[in-house]
C-alpha cells in the first residue's frame, strides 16, 4: 500500500440541467448540476477518484479551493495518510490560514471532501474493495480512528463510539448477506414517496428552506390530513432553535423533521441531535468533510436513535452516499425501521460504476473504490467553459 500521490488534478465539470430546469427547487431554480473532480495519481499507476457537489456557478471557487489544499497531499503516500487519517483530516481542515475562509464549513469543507473522497476511493482501490465493504471489514478500533472526535466529546466519545461497532459484529454477515440480495431501500425526492413491504405509502414533503419557523408550523399543520412522515428543511439549515421549534410543534401530529444536506459539519448535527431538532438526519457525501466526518455522524444518530436517511441526486451523491448507508446498516443502526436513501434516476450514465437499482432499492456496488470516477468522455465534454456541450451552448 505504498502509494505515493505524486499529483492532484481538479476539474470543473458541469451539466446544463438548468435548461430544463432539472433538480430545480424552491430555492435553487435554475441549478447546473456540477463537480468539481479530483484526480490523485500515484507512482505506481494506481488513482483515486474523488468529487464534490455543486449546483453551476461558484464550481470555480471550489476548484481554486481545491488547489490550495493540494500540497498538503501531494507526496504522501497511502500508508502514512491511513495510518493516521485522523491527523490527515485534521491537516486539511485546521491548515494555519485557510481554517479561517471555514472553519470546517463552506467552500473549503467542500473541497476537503472532494480531496478525501479521492483518497478513500484510491484506499478501497488498493484493497480491491468497494468502499462500503472497505468500512465493514474494518477493525473497529480502526475505524474510529479515523474519525476527529474533537468538538463532539460530550455527545460521543471514542469509547462509545467502539462500543456500538463491536456491539454490532454480532449478526453482522447475515446483515451483509441481507443487502447484497436485497439492496437498500430508496426513496424520491421533493413531494416524495416512500413504498414499504407491507405496500403503505407514506409522503415526504421538501420545504427546500423556505419558511420562518411560524411559516413551516402553519403550513405543515394545513397539510396534516395528508400524514407527510416529514417536512424536510422546513426553514434555514443554519436554525438549530427553529428547528427544534419546529419539531415540537409537529410531534403531536406525528410529522417528524428532516434536514442536514447542507449542514455544515459534524459539530451542527450534535446540535441539532441534542435539541432534538431533527427527527430524520439526512447525511451528504459532499458537503461534510468526506467519510470520516460521515462516519462520526452515523455514529452520534444511533446513539440519539434518530435515523439516518440520507440526501442524493445531484451528480454522483447517489453512487457515493449508498456506500455509507449500506456500512451504516451493517455496522451501526442494524435497522432498516424508518431508514431509506435518496434516490433520482439523474446523470448516472456519466460514472464508471453507476448506482444499480432493483425494486426501489439500492444494489450493494462491486467494483473496487468509492464509485467516484466519472467517464472521461463525459468530464472532457462537459467540462466548463471549453467541453465541447458548453463550446455549443454559449455559442
Amino acid at each position: 500500500m505504498l502509494h505515493t500521490i505524486t499529483s492532484l488534478t481538479v476539474r470543473d465539470v458541469r451539466f446544463p440541467t438548468s435548461l430544463e430546469q432539472h433538480g430545480s427547487d424552491a430555492m435553487h431554480t435554475d441549478p447546473d448540476y456540477s463537480v468539481a473532480y479530483v484526480v490523485l495519481d500515484t507512482d505506481c499507476g494506481l488513482k483515486g477518484f474523488g468529487l464534490t457537489f455543486t449546483v453551476g456557478k461558484g464550481t470555480e471557487i471550489v476548484v481554486c479551493a481545491v488547489q490550495a489544499v493540494a500540497a498538503l497531499v501531494v507526496g504522501k503516500s497511502l500508508q502514512e495518510i491511513v495510518s493516521d487519517f485522523r491527523g490527515f483530516y485534521r491537516l486539511l481542515t485546521s491548515d494555519g490560514q485557510l481554517r479561517w475562509l471555514g472553519p470546517e464549513k463552506g467552500v473549503i469543507q467542500l473541497a476537503v471532501a472532494a480531496v478525501l473522497n479521492a483518497v478513500w476511493d484510491l484506499w478501497a482501490r488498493s484493497e480491491g474493495k468497494p468502499l462500503w465493504k472497505l468500512l465493514v471489514d474494518m477493525d473497529p478500533k480502526q475505524l474510529v480512528s479515523c474519525i476527529d472526535f474533537r468538538y463532539i466529546t460530550d455527545a460521543l466519545t471514542e469509547e462509545e463510539a467502539v462500543e456500538i461497532l463491536v456491539k454490532a459484529q454480532e449478526g453482522k454477515q447475515q446483515r451483509e448477506d441481507h443487502m447484497l440480495e436485497e439492496g437498500y431501500p430508496a426513496y424520491t425526492t421533493s413531494c416524495a414517496w416512500l413504498g414499504y413491504s407491507d405496500q403503505l405509502l407514506k409522503q415526504m414533503i421538501d420545504a427546500n428552506q423556505r419558511w420562518d419557523v411560524a411559516e413551516a408550523v402553519s403550513w405543515v399543520t394545513s397539510l396534516a390530513e395528508f400524514r407527510p412522515l416529514w417536512i424536510e428543511e422546513p426553514t434555514s439549515p443554519d436554525d438549530i432553535l427553529g428547528h427544534a421549534a419546529i419539531s415540537k410543534a409537529l410531534a403531536p401530529l406525528g410529522i417528524g423533521v428532516a434536514t442536514g444536506e447542507q449542514c455544515h459539519n459534524r459539530v451542527m448535527f450534535k446540535q441539532f441531535l441534542q435539541a432534538s431538532a431533527l427527527q430524520f438526519v439526512q447525511i451528504d457525501s459532499c458537503r461534510l468533510g468526506s467519510v470520516n466526518e460521515n462516519l462520526a455522524v452515523l455514529l452520534m444518530a444511533h446513539k440519539f436513535q434518530v435515523p439516518v436517511c440520507p440526501h442524493a441526486g445531484g451528480v454522483g451523491l447517489c453512487e457515493l452516499v449508498q456506500h455509507l448507508i449500506l456500512f451504516d446498516y451493517v455496522c451501526v443502526s442494524r435497522s432498516l425501521s424508518n431508514r431509506m436513501c435518496e434516490y433520482v434516476d439523474h446523470l448516472h450514465e456519466h460514472f464508471s460504476s453507476p448506482v444499480v437499482i432493483k425494486d426501489a432499492h439500492y444494489m450493494p456496488p462491486k467494483d473496487p473504490g468509492y464509485s467516484c470516477e466519472m467517464l472521461e468522455s463525459s468530464v472532457q465534454s462537459h467540462q466548463y467553459p471549453d467541453g465541447d456541450v458548453w463550446t455549443r451552448i454559449n455559442k
